[in-house]
Formats: structure tokens, sequence, C-alpha cells
């Protein structure tokens, strides 16, 4: 399995051409404003992925301080 994923790989990086780097390199930074992605999201996705972040930290502090005592829960 591992020996595939290496020869797919080489493979991959054998059909770029040096002409294809260059015309990439070459390009300028605004024409490839609306390309820009992180981790291949779209700002939507990144902004749900960040929201879900948030209310699981915000989750796992309440949760902590009720654990260590700092805020008392009524009736527990």
């Amino acid at each position: 399995m591992l020996d595939d994923l290496r020869n797919s790989s080489s493979f991959i990086d054998e059909e770029e051409t040096p002409e294809q780097e260059s015309e990439a390199i070459q390009q300028h930074p605004s024409s490839r404003r609306g390309q820009e992605t992180f981790l291949g999201m779209t700002a939507q996705q990144r902004f749900i992925l960040s929201l879900m972040m948030f209310f699981m930290v915000c989750a796992l502090g309440v949760f902590a301080l009720i654990i260590t005592g700092s805020v008392v829960v009524p009736g527990l």
C-alpha cells in the first residue's frame, strides 16, 4: 500500500514540467487573491470550523471550572 503511494507521488512529480513551475512562480500575488485557501477549505467552511472550535473551547472551559470547583452550580 505504501509503495503505491510513493509510486503515485513520484508519477505526479514527473508530469510537472519546468515551464509549468516557472509560470506558477511568475504569477503576481494579487492575481491569486481569490485562490487562497487554508487546507483546501473555502471561507465559509473555515468560518464554520472556527465557530465549532470556539464553542468547544467554551464548553470545555465551563466544564473545567465546574470540576475544579471554581464555579458553584446550584443543585449539584
